[in-house]
């Protein structure tokens, strides 16, 4: 068994060598005359300086999120539950950069309707090792500012998918099987959506007119239904029941994830203006909500007031508003933050979810937080053909449709790449290991 573990490690420090080298020697091109390219003159410095303030915000997110969740899980695990969001910082940010951004924002490979072409992914070869990724705004994505900074602001969201997927894993999954997983996921289900929703000329976002201002439908639904999708792969704990470590932790995650949701939202505006501003309130009041909802709904079935709960609904909120948080005013977005508290909170405490053992809740949190934004969003979203209410049934219905397609693709692609990565390395840790906790077993470390 240790052959094999060292060389399933050498072969990952050999690809990761390969990349830096390749890094070292690739041809870098730069924007000379293109039209997809203004001039560094169209740069606006105070969108500049808010869209890098907003990346530092959303960076800060992931590790809010390792506090999070590593205060939730038993002792023997906390310190394996943190690493793998944190490992994400390095692993993803090495994928987007070489491949992952293209996949995500290069020209459109999909299907041509009218004779022009809607992506479903991009060219992987328009920005592979930044190419092209330089101080020139890109004319359609982000015009006032670099496009250098666009590609890092999108690589923070890239980064956050993977890790909140964790969450349902937890105190069970192999370390070296979960980062061949979420470099598979970036690359094959992660990359497809952002493209088809985010890129101008994208399926969903440009051909269906789907909205999401932040992510609800590229972030918590994808990484929702491919945590539930990971648990039924993996199976129950041998130990279901555990008692949360550290609900500072907790407590501090939460705070953490809320300061950095406004660079999350507010940020997505790409643009120091009205909309960021709109976006800025509406998340905040959107997670103070479903705070407030979540631990007096808890108390209403007989439930005590706790910490916990009062973190897990204020995350909810955020997840919940984040599709439509520059689409909506403030006073709808109190009730998306109360509509989603109340179906999440439902879902939690729901037997038959209880039953398969997600860790965390992430599905229930994260993947029905993501459901209940893209409906509310739906039939909420101002702006000419946005919603019910701005555009007829018609503008509802694709995105009813859209969320069909994005659960299942997310789903099915999610249980194809665990069942894939499971075949070069086993998912799950040995019983042995399980008990004696993954924090010794994987990382041979603990808390003290």
């Amino acid at each position: 068994m240790c052959k094999k573990i060292e060389k399933r490690w050498i072969v990952a420090f050999l690809i990761t060598t390969a990349v830096c080298l390749t890094g070292l020697f690739w041809e870098h091109s730069t924007v000379t005359d293109s039209s997809e390219f203004n001039s560094t003159d169209t740069i606006v410095p105070a969108d500049v300086a808010w869209l890098l303030t907003a990346s530092c915000l959303v960076l800060l997110m992931t590790p809010g999120l390792s506090f999070f969740y590593g205060g939730m899980v038993g002792k023997k695990n906390v310190i394996s539950t943190m690493l793998k969001s944190f490992i994400c910082l390095g692993v993803i940010s090495m994928l987007w950069v070489t491949v992952g951004f293209s996949l995500s924002f290069g020209s459109p490979i999909g299907i041509t309707i009218n004779d022009v072409e809607y992506g479903i992914i991009g060219n992987p070869f328009d920005f592979a090792f930044f190419n092209y990724v330089d101080e020139h705004p890109h004319s359609q994505m982000a015009s006032t500012i670099p496009f250098i900074l666009f590609a890092l602001f999108q690589m923070k969201f890239a980064v956050i998918t993977p890790a909140i997927i964790t969450g349902a894993l937890a105190e069970r999954i192999r370390f070296i099987s979960f980062l061949l997983f979420i470099c598979l996921f970036s690359l094959l289900i992660y990359a497809p959506l952002c493209h088809m929703v985010w890129h101008p000329n994208g399926l969903l976002g440009s051909y269906f007119g789907i909205k999401d201002f932040a992510g609800g439908t590229v972030v918590h639904m994808s990484a929702g239904f491919a945590a539930i999708a990971g648990v039924l792969v993996l199976g129950k704990r041998k130990n279901v029941e555990h008692i949360p470590t550290n609900i500072p932790f907790v407590l501090l995650g939460t705070g953490m994830l809320w300061f950095g949701w406004f660079g999350f939202n507010a940020g997505s505006a790409l643009a120091a203006n009205h909309t960021s501003a709109m976006a800025f309130a509406t998340t905040t009041i959107a997670s103070a909500a479903a705070m407030l909802t979540w631990v007096f709904f808890d108390r209403l079935n007989g439930r005590k007031v706790s910490a916990m709960g009062a973190c897990i609904g204020a995350v909810v909120g955020l997840v919940a508003i984040t599709p439509a948080a520059g689409f909506i005013s403030v006073p709808k977005s109190m009730f998306f933050g109360f509509a989603a508290a109340i179906v999440s909170n439902v879902m939690v405490n729901w037997k038959s979810l209880k039953h398969i053992d997600d860790t965390l809740d992430v599905f229930a949190c994260h993947g029905v937080g993501g459901i209940m934004g893209m409906i509310l969003t739906a039939i909420f979203a101002e702006g000419e053909n946005a919603s019910l209410l701005h555009g007829g049934w018609g503008v509802f219905g694709h995105h009813m449709l859209a969320l069909i397609l994005v659960a299942t693709f997310s789903f099915f692609g999610a249980m194809l790449l665990y069942k894939f990565t499971n075949l070069f390395i086993p998912l799950r840790v040995s019983e042995e290991a399980e008990e004696q906790g993954l924090d010794i077993s994987q990382h041979g470390e603990m808390l003290s």
